[in-house]
């Protein structure tokens, strides 16, 4: 019988004898293998974390002791040994468990992560609140990576963390790597570490830290006699551990970068498993990364920045071909932004692409930095509208909403490949403030997307078909799919269909001629219905003293779960059925 067959709980790991542990090791890799292969998921983070997470449940008594993983992308084990192992082939399927730790789903995820860098923060809070209350035995540890305690969050925990007693210990798993190569000085730093040439003061026990490590995060034996340890010790912790993204896979290990999310793979071989060499249209990210190298060959100032998404984002590409002029600045959006908006200070061209989800982290920089001071920073906003499996956390939803309400903002949204070229190559040529561009991850519509650029004036939407009482108004990719609707639905011409374009400035004289031409107007946006762009309408409906409904199709009030993204637009009631039942009542 497999150790791991007697295991739902961490009690029962506890009942596990220390040798008999690297076994259990073994069978967990091959578990989490065998349904990442046909499920798909964050693959090489929890390969890496398999022996370490044992020993932590094997040493602490969670989940009365409080254990944080940082980002979460590493969970896997820590969710299959506390009862989730049952579940875990719905991992980041619609309805079954996410793919991140979450406080809904079970005891045992102390605090909810998907984003980096917070667990610090979050571990320090929890110890102080358990030192309030009198509960001086309570252990409180956070797992954080090489790459995200490099951010700034992370640096203010342990920068507040170092001046107290409050009993937490920080394990530092270092592999250098985040889902792309770590960067920076304190990599470097680490690296050094590593190699015994670091300089005599450690930067963790200038903070105040008890430091300890480095020691082989793969080694069980080790690990849980330096947990035992760190138990008996006061106050602030670090324990440094070396471990190997993807351990147990060859591939995994070889190409830690492709095999972070690897999609369908074999599980005996561990090869990718092809996927459909059919020609399609690019992904969006592509199209950017290809469009900024081609136009920063012409434009001398032409500036990429990414903060740790070079490959995501196809930043890549540039860093590349031009890489004096393309920056992986790491987990750090807030730095991200205003160092575009210093260049942009300086006559710079700064493009600077982060993830929706992510610009959320630098919204006081957008607003102070950037656009208080209308510097001419292009926002490449990659993943915007609903991301699919990896679920609240990552959902791109809310920055039309959160960006409208910012003067000297503009906000576009390319309804395919090349109104995203063009609106790269209309921002570099010169605008007096600056812009967001939004973009889905994923595919676009266009095989023949690299033609000659064109300019595109501010503010205009595109009338893409004239009707006769039903205005639809798109923002986006999604229009793609209102105008497949339309084909099917509208044999008498009754619709028209306007691509939007510009949330900000919105094309006025556009939208108060529909308002004058059509007895209906919808709007359908892949973001939140609350200031979207829906909402943009309305107000200057109500401006202009029009009595005319607008139905506005996006997301409720509500956050979104994990699912495909077609079964997510079908929850949302943003999928071409639900428009499709409506047009019907109104037709």
């Amino acid at each position: 019988m497999k150790h791991l067959d007697k295991i739902n709980l961490p009690e029962d790991l506890r009942q596990l004898k220390t040798a008999d542990l690297p076994q259990l090791a073994k069978e967990l890799r091959t578990f989490i293998i065998d349904i990442v292969a046909t499920k798909e998921g964050h693959l090489g983070a929890s390969l890496g974390v398999v022996e370490l997470t044992i020993a932590l449940h094997y040493v602490y008594n969670t989940p009365l002791d409080k254990l944080i993983w940082d980002v979460g992308h590493q969970a896997y084990v820590h969710k299959i040994l506390t009862g989730r192992k049952n579940l875990f082939e719905t991992n980041r399927q619609m309805g079954g468990i996410s793919g991140f730790p979450n406080r809904r789903e079970s005891i045992y995820d102390d605090f909810g992560t998907g984003h980096s860098s917070t667990s610090i923060s979050a571990i320090l809070g929890m110890a102080i609140a358990s030192k309030i209350k009198g509960d001086k035995d309570r252990q409180h540890i956070a797992v954080i990576g090489d790459a995200s305690i490099a951010s700034g969050m992370a640096f203010e925990g342990l920068n507040h963390a170092g001046v107290t007693d409050t009993n937490i210990l920080i394990i530092l798993n270092d592999n250098a790597i985040g889902i792309d190569p770590s960067v920076g000085a304190l990599k470097k730093y680490l690296t050094n570490v590593k190699k015994g040439t670091a300089k005599e003061e450690n930067i963790f026990e200038c903070l105040n830290f008890d430091y300890s490590g480095p020691i082989d995060g793969h080694d069980i034996t080790i690990l849980i006699a330096e947990l035992e340890r760190l138990k008996n010790v006061k106050g602030p912790k670090l324990l440094h551990i070396i471990t190997t993204k993807g351990k147990g896979l060859l591939q995994a290990e070889a190409d830690q970068v492709t095999y972070h999310a690897p999609g369908k793979f074999d599980k005996l071989t561990g090869d990718l498993i092809p996927k459909s060499t059919q020609e399609g249209p690019p992904k969006y990210q592509d199209v950017f990364g290809h469009s900024i190298v081609e136009l920063a060959k012409n434009n001398m100032h032409i500036i990429g920045i990414t903060p740790a998404m070079p490959t995501g984002s196809s930043l890549k590409y540039m860093m590349e071909q031009i890489p004096d002029r393309a920056f992986d600045v790491g987990i750090a959006e807030q730095h991200a932004v205003t160092m575009a908006a210093g260049m942009a200070a300086e006559g710079l061209v700064p493009f600077c692409n982060i993830y929706s989800t992510f610009l959320q982290r630098a919204y006081d920089q957008v607003i102070h930095d950037v656009a208080l001071q209308k510097l001419p920073v292009i926002f490449c906003l990659d993943r915007a509208g609903l991301v699919g499996q990896d679920g609240a956390t990552h959902h791109g939803v809310y920055d039309i909403a959160y960006l409208r309400c910012i003067p000297n903002m503009i906000i576009f949204a390319p309804m395919n490949e090349m109104e995203l070229r063009n609106i790269m190559y209309t921002a570099q040529l010169g605008l007096d403030r600056p812009i967001a561009i939004r973009y889905p991850r994923g595919r676009g519509v266009l095989k023949d997307w690299k033609q000659p650029f064109q300019k595109i004036t501010i503010g205009t939407a595109v009338e893409l078909q004239k009707g006769t009482k039903i205005a639809v108004l798109s923002l986006g990719h999604i229009g793609n799919s209102i105008k497949e609707l339309l084909k099917d639905v509208d044999s008498s011409r009754k619709i028209g269909h306007y691509n939007m374009r510009f949330v900000k400035p919105l094309d006025e004289k556009m939208v108060e001629m529909i308002l004058e031409n059509y007895e209906h107007i919808i709007t359908i946006e892949d973001g939140s219905k609350i200031g979207g762009m829906g909402s943009a309408v309305l107000e200057f409906s109500n401006l202009i003293g029009s009595n005319k409904k607008i139905k506005i199709f996006g997301i409720d009030d509500t956050f979104i779960e994990h699912g495909t993204v077609d079964e997510l637009q079908a929850l949302c009631n943003i999928d071409v059925l639900s428009l499709k039942n409506y047009i019907h009542e109104l037709y």
